[in-house]
């Protein structure tokens, strides 16, 4: 390191660098050669390796490739020099010696089959032209050089894409003249895409043949390594398969692999100088859990030291977290209930069902949590097995993650509004202002109404309400249909400062020809009469607004008692 301008100078963070050699040469290093040392002893023939976007692993499967490639291997080999893995000799001595496959699929993201079919010729054309060197091999026969030459003319079929990994094994195998290994990065990023643009069963079946060919009882594979963000069910991609090894945030093995461990991040900071950063990083990025071993988001992280340690939302603005949406999308007010107990900070229990298809994911609200959990949206506090399955306790990791909650479910209610008025709304609410509650409540009313079917229906208004009031987490607590008193309330918002005040929502649903004033007076008379504020006494929480709100279709009354 080295003084200049008073800040001491490491080399840079390796912003969006997934190349193992790269990261390696230039940028900082945090050394996860220990995943080869422990891989390596007793590693399955197929393993797959599941972790959340951005969470390292194409620069897992980047180091695996220099490692144990024997394509420049001597080079290769000074890259390792000094990592943890190079006190191992026994474990240096497979370094080099393998040919090695690496393809990701982490662009394989087309809007139709067809597109998916035309845009693989197309990688795997990019792919071969590196490869030209086996059309010079005496080794490699004509049929098979006519086959390369289709490949580099992007005139290949789907059925021959369907067999251009296996096709690749044999070539390499006979090349080189020792088993392969394989390493796929990102194996379902076309089965997502898939799902989202209706042609999922097409590509299924693609991905089966493409990957079973390959991997089941081949015996040119010494082994493969998948990753990716889920593990689809093996009876979707991997039914051919018993030879597979599944690594997931869940079960624990190779449990610090990817991401920074609370040493990983404490070493960063003593080189950057910035130790009394470390309690804001724990807040911002830390709180995964895979298996026992605490984890920090590494591309938050990266990103905070390489941004002078100004905490923001790294990992979040990286995709447009399409999962949130579409649980926004299929939430129910049960859902809604589930997601605002976490966004208050209280855990919520579901049957984790690991092994999804993604046709089931929005069958049950488990598999909704589930997929929220593995895609890094949730984590598992507690763990512990039922009759039923494994039961998981899930809490939002941090505050980054928070942040997505609290703004996609906004936007569910928000629609074309801005979220500056609905803060101004949520302060009204806060202090009392009776009318300007009404006035935001019913322009709201007005404008998002035509989406949903109000129908008469108090839950619809009680969701409508209570989706607002994510605005206020985490400073407050939210909690909606709990007993207090005599009986139980709607929505109770308790602040978590001392000296705040708190807030009480209880809804009538006026039928045609009733007075909304009236039904407004009825819900505080009701508020009053089963002493629902008693929890707030219990808080010590002196000042609280009351109100009686009043719906009937997109008309609306509100009512405000204040208690000292």
């Amino acid at each position: 390191m080295r003084m200049q301008g008073g800040d001491f100078m490491v080399k840079p963070m390796p912003v969006g660098v997934d190349d193992f050699a790269e990261a390696r040469k230039r940028y900082y290093f945090v050394d996860k050669t220990k995943f080869i040392q422990e891989f390596w002893p007793n590693h399955a023939k197929v393993t797959l390796l599941t972790r959340p976007r951005r969470f390292g692993k194409t620069i897992t499967q980047s180091m695996l490739y220099y490692f144990f490639s024997c394509e420049h291997a001597e080079e290769h080999r000074r890259l390792f020099d000094g990592l943890r893995v190079a006190d191992y000799p026994d474990i240096m001595e497979n370094q080099g010696q393998y040919p090695v496959v690496f393809l990701t699929l982490k662009d394989w993201k087309y809007n139709s089959w067809e597109e998916l079919q035309a845009g693989i010729s197309l990688r795997l054309q990019d792919f071969f032209q590196d490869k030209r060197f086996f059309l010079d091999s005496e080794k490699i026969s004509e049929d098979d050089k006519r086959q390369i030459r289709i490949f580099l003319a992007g005139e290949s079929k789907p059925m021959q894409n369907e067999m251009a990994l296996s096709f690749l094994l044999r070539l390499y195998s006979t090349f080189y003249g020792r088993k392969v290994i394989l390493l796929i990065d990102e194996y379902d990023a076309p089965v997502q895409q898939a799902f989202e643009h209706g042609y999922y069963d097409h590509a299924v079946a693609f991905m089966r043949n493409f990957l079973s060919v390959a991997l089941k009882s081949n015996p040119l594979l010494e082994f493969a390594v998948l990753t990716g963000v889920l593990r689809i069910a093996k009876e979707s991609i991997f039914s051919a398969l018993n030879n597979l090894e599944v690594s997931s945030l869940l079960n624990g093995t190779y449990a610090d692999a990817m991401g920074f461990t609370e040493e990983d991040v404490q070493k960063i900071a003593a080189d950057y100088q910035k130790e009394d950063k470390l309690l804001e990083i724990k807040k911002w990025y830390d709180g995964y859990h895979f298996g026992a071993t605490d984890i920090y988001n590494p591309w938050s992280v990266v990103n905070y030291f390489a941004h002078r340690c100004e905490p923001d939302f790294y990992w979040i603005n990286t995709s447009g977290n399409g999962i949130i949406k579409e649980l926004m999308m299929h939430a129910d007010t049960r859902t809604l209930e589930r997601v605002r107990e976490v966004l208050s900070g209280h855990p919520i229990d579901a049957i984790l069902e690991e092994g999804l298809i993604y046709p089931d994911i929005y069958s049950t609200p488990d598999s909704l949590f589930t997929m929220l959990l593995t895609t890094g949206y949730l984590t598992a506090v507690q763990m512990k097995q039922t009759m039923l399955g494994r039961l998981a306790s899930l809490c939002i990791p941090n505050l980054e993650v928070m942040s997505v909650y609290r703004v996609e479910i906004l936007r569910r209610f928000q629609r074309r509004l801005q979220i500056t008025d609905m803060e101004k709304l949520m302060q009204a609410l806060l202090c009392g202002k009776e009318g300007a509650v009404q006035d935001g409540l019913s322009y709201y009313l007005e404008v998002l109404a035509s989406t949903f079917d109000t129908g008469g229906r108090e839950s619809f208004y009680h969701g409508f309400v209570l989706g607002m009031t994510a605005m206020l987490v985490p400073d407050y607590e939210v909690r909606s249909n709990r007993e207090s008193g005599r009986g139980r309330y709607d929505i109770a918002v308790f602040p978590k400062e001392k000296g705040r005040s708190g807030v009480l929502l209880e809804f009538k649903v006026a039928g045609e020809g009733e007075k909304l004033e009236t039904k407004a007076g009825e819900a505080l008379e009701q508020i009053e009469a089963r002493d629902y504020i008693s929890e707030f006494r219990e808080r010590s929480i002196h000042t609280v607004y009351s109100y009686g709100i009043a719906f009937c279709g997109k008309e609306l009354f509100v009512k405000m008692r204040k208690t000292s």
